[in-house]
Parts: C-alpha cells; structure tokens; sequence
C-alpha cells in the first residue's frame, strides 16, 4: 500500500457497503440520488433496526458526519442488518468503521447482527481487513471521480434494489 493518506478517503460507511453491491448504485447515491425513500425493503430494515434489541440504551451513534454505528455495547459495536445476502458488504462496512475508529485511537470489535434471522457474527480488524478497507477506499474514489455512473450490470438481486427502476426503467 503506497501512498494511502486517510484523511483524503475518509467516505460514509455506507458507500462503503455500496461498493460491494454496485459500483453504479454508489455512483448514483454519491451525487444525490437516492431511491431509498421509495422502497419498502429500505423501509422493513430500518423498522426492524428501529424495534430490534430494545434493551440497549445506545443506538445510533454519528461520528463526524460520516459513520453511523447501530449499537455501541461495551467493546463491541454492532451494526444490524436485515439479512445476510450481502454479508461480504455488511463485512466491509464494519471492518470501515473499526479501521475509523481506530485512526481516532479507539479499539473496538464490531459484531454483525441478523436479528431475523436469530444470527451474529462478530467481526475483528485484522491486517487483511484493514488492506481491503484501504483498497475499499482507493477504489470508491475512483468511481466518485467518474463523469458518469459505471454501466448497469444485471445481478441477481437487482429486482429487489430501490434503484431498479431508475437502471432498468
């Protein structure tokens, strides 16, 4: 890794998470457009996160307007999902955040949680997750760069994504 300066590449965690679903999709998200105000799936998981693990007092922590952490529980931050069908960008997104985390100084474990599901992984930072968040980080600002969006690329959930319309429409 030459060269990797953080503060230039510091994105939300969610683009993150965007990147492993569609570079187009986080194209598109970046420049503000956003479809998630429309799609009922968007709408199950944040009810689902709004009424899940009701017992803990910290939930949705921001930090310098770029991370939103789900759930603060002792050393471990959580970040809760509806499903594990994208489990590969759910890993991204919280191996992005523990790597924030700990360019502030601060060590944490982060745990994935699929309360419908009744499942959790916990997630730890190593060397391998911290080269793929860098090489997360160089490629999300190349596709930012881009004049415009990457291609459509047909994917087996793309019915089911709240851009679906505005690609394939």
């Amino acid at each position: 890794m030459d060269e990797f300066e953080f503060s230039n590449l510091k994105v939300q965690g969610i683009k993150l998470n965007y990147l492993y679903i569609c570079e187009r999709k986080l194209w598109l998200f970046d420049r503000g457009i956003t479809m998630e105000s429309n799609s009922d799936r968007v709408l199950q998981g944040k009810l689902l996160h709004e009424y899940s693990y009701p017992k803990e007092e910290i939930k949705e922590i921001m930090l310098d307007d770029i991370i939103r952490i789900d759930i603060l529980s002792g050393n471990t931050i959580r970040e809760v999902k509806y499903s594990n069908k994208m489990k590969e960008a759910d890993r991204i997104q919280i191996y992005y955040y523990l790597f924030y985390l700990k360019q502030k100084g601060i060590e944490k474990k982060g745990s994935i949680n699929y309360p419908k599901e009744r499942r959790r992984e916990t997630i730890e930072l190593t060397d391998e997750a911290i080269a793929e968040v860098k090489n997360a980080l160089k490629r999300i600002s190349e596709i930012l760069k881009l004049e415009k969006p990457p291609a459509i690329i047909k994917k087996p959930y793309c019915k089911k994504c709240s851009y679906y319309e505005f690609c394939w429409g």
